[in-house]
């Protein structure tokens, strides 16, 4: 009865639950959290998405739960470390901006968007242990990356602990009939259906997916690690990036971005199909071809773009390189910069920039190229 919503799922827990819940008659409420320490959908997680809205398609209602208070605690989510916590206002700008990257995807009138802040925020004390008696530490050590880390001697705080019981509490708050997640979120979703009992609701069910393997093809896609094309990126820098990745992460991409129909047997030509697909998906075909239209003469003939964006320099007789590739060119950390410049990833009309710091006659009028795809010409 359900196999039309599970297509390509990991796990659906337990058997059989899901025909059953499709038995209740009525839409039923899907669940999925989403992090705001970051605002950009990538592709990974568009995929995910994309299966909320198969829920849609078929009449359910869907509920995004913005992770706002959780955020405020700190979820490893397989790290090895605690996850740095970010401002207020600056998690509040992240979820407004996700969800309308979201509304891409999800039928904007058949979609909840909630922040768990709503209920977390007004727990008691004693509404806090209560919840928290709802799991034992044991339970809560079986987490993979709980599990690894104590048995390392890692520390561990008792906020982590905590978290996947509040994430537990949130489908209690909205009386999920379903939670959906990547494979990585497995014990965080099965949280759910240990909690909800507690509180005189039926359990979850759970359904993950599988992770896109991210552009370096080794580690999931993960805006945190960097690996990622974001679903609002440009054409062609969504078209570049998805030709770097490797061949060994053809076949997945092809299966969970294209689908099921044939492709073609040549890495290559595979490869630049893949690219216009993903890109086209976002972008239409006109975007697809410029993407491809600039990816071939940038990366294949080494030729600088057509139409490059004029950049003004910043004040001062020295710039400092790293500040300006962040501000004005898409580089994610000054440290990347400093990276790419000290590999030689960033030229000026064609050789290498000289160091970190270059005075300012010698960037004035130049064509600045960071990676194989940025450019920008230099305006005084």
């Amino acid at each position: 009865m359900g196999d039309e919503l599970t297509g390509h799922a990991v796990d659906v827990l337990p058997a059989g639950g899901l025909d059953q819940k499709l038995k209740l008659g009525r839409p039923l409420r899907v669940k999925l959290g989403v992090d705001p320490t970051s605002p950009d959908v990538h592709l990974g997680f568009a995929f995910v998405l994309e299966r909320l809205a198969d829920f849609q398609r078929a009449g359910h209602q869907v509920v995004l739960i913005v992770g706002d208070y959780t955020a405020r605690i700190g979820d490893p989510s397989g790290l090895s470390k605690e996850r740095p916590i970010l401002a207020d206002d600056v998690l509040d700008e992240n979820s407004k901006y996700f969800a309308e990257q979201a509304f891409r995807i999800l039928d904007r009138e058949q979609t909840e968007v909630r922040q768990n802040g709503e209920w977390l925020g007004q727990l008691s004390y004693a509404d806090t242990v209560r919840l928290a008696r709802t799991m034992t530490v044991a339970r809560l050590l079986e987490r993979d990356d709980f599990a690894k880390r104590f048995s390392a001697h890692v520390p561990i705080s008792l906020s982590e602990l905590l978290y996947p019981v509040m994430q537990a509490y949130d489908s209690v708050a909205i009386e999920a009939d379903i939670e959906i997640g990547g494979t990585d979120q497995r014990f965080n979703l099965l949280a759910g259906r240990d909690v909800m009992p507690q509180y005189g609701l039926e359990a979850q069910v759970v359904i993950t997916y599988p992770l896109l393997v991210g552009t370096d093809g080794e580690l999931k896609m993960s805006k945190s690690r960097g690996n990622y094309i974001g679903i609002t990126e440009p054409p062609a820098e969504m078209f570049g990036k998805t030709m770097s990745i490797p061949d060994k992460a053809l076949e997945q991409w092809w299966e969970l971005l294209v689908g099921a129909e044939p492709h073609p047997g040549d890495p290559m030509a595979w490869k630049l199909e893949l690219a216009r697909r993903v890109t086209a998906c976002w972008h239409g075909a006109e975007g697809a071809a410029a993407g491809e239209e600039h990816f071939t003469r940038v990366v294949r003939r080494h030729e600088a773009p057509q139409e490059v964006p004029a950049l003004a320099l910043p004040p001062g007789e020295l710039i400092h390189l790293p500040a300006l590739l962040v501000e004005s060119l898409g580089v994610g950390s000054t440290s990347e910069a400093r990276r790419l410049i000290q590999q030689g990833g960033v030229k000026l009309d064609g050789v290498a920039a000289p160091g970190l710091d270059v005075p300012r006659e010698l960037l004035a009028g130049a064509l600045l190229q960071v990676g194989k795809r940025r450019f920008a010409r230099l305006s005084a």
